[in-house]
């Protein structure tokens, strides 16, 4: 059903390439324009998921459509940052690894019956990732201005890898909600493995 939250969810797929040909542009504010695009997205996924449950307008299309678009935008982002040097692949993969395994869980869970509690600390998960990007957006925004006070913050941010080690830790935190999942739907779990 092309309802609006779907509409807009389709809309985060597509500005997904947009925000990627942006990242590695080397016009003059690029990454301005993709740390705008990001931006937009993200709010989008906000919005939808909002508007659909106000509105009743919750579909299956919907169910499957809104994740998939976060986890296109999102591992889109940190491949690219991988790519230009910024944090290490393995955390990439971590974070790839994790929304695939949850991925895999649910679809076994709901052919199975049941249906997946989602914890509220995995929740979170997805904003902290969009801070992160966000941030690392900013930062390489803010290193295409010759602006004396974006020295100062540039030179800190180099200086003790922020990006690198911040980036880290949400990956490990994205593991975490991983295991989350499994725990919170062990019953489930133990019920389909028998």
């Amino acid at each position: 059903m092309m309802t609006l939250p779907n509409i807009l969810t389709l809309f985060r797929i597509l500005l997904t390439p947009v925000f990627i040909i942006c990242l590695f542009e080397d016009f003059n504010g690029a990454q301005t324009w993709a740390l705008i695009i990001f931006i937009l997205a993200s709010i989008t996924d906000a919005y939808d998921g909002y508007y659909a449950r106000k509105n009743d307008m919750v579909t299956d299309t919907g169910r499957f459509l809104d994740p998939l678009a976060d986890k296109i935008l999102v591992s889109s982002a940190f491949i690219s940052f991988s790519i230009m040097g910024l944090i290490d692949f393995w955390m990439v993969g971590l974070i790839i690894f994790r929304d695939l395994f949850v991925t895999s869980l649910r679809i076994i869970m709901t052919s199975n019956g049941f249906t997946m509690m989602t914890s509220t600390i995995a929740k979170s998960k997805t904003t902290l990732q969009i801070i992160m990007i966000i941030f690392t957006l900013i930062f390489l925004s803010i290193s295409g201005y010759d602006f004396p006070l974006f020295h100062s913050m540039i030179k800190y941010i180099v200086e003790f890898e922020l990006i690198y080690y911040l980036t880290m830790l949400v990956s490990i935190f994205t593991i975490y909600t991983g295991l989350a999942y499994v725990i919170d739907n062990r019953k489930a779990i133990k019920e389909i493995m028998n």
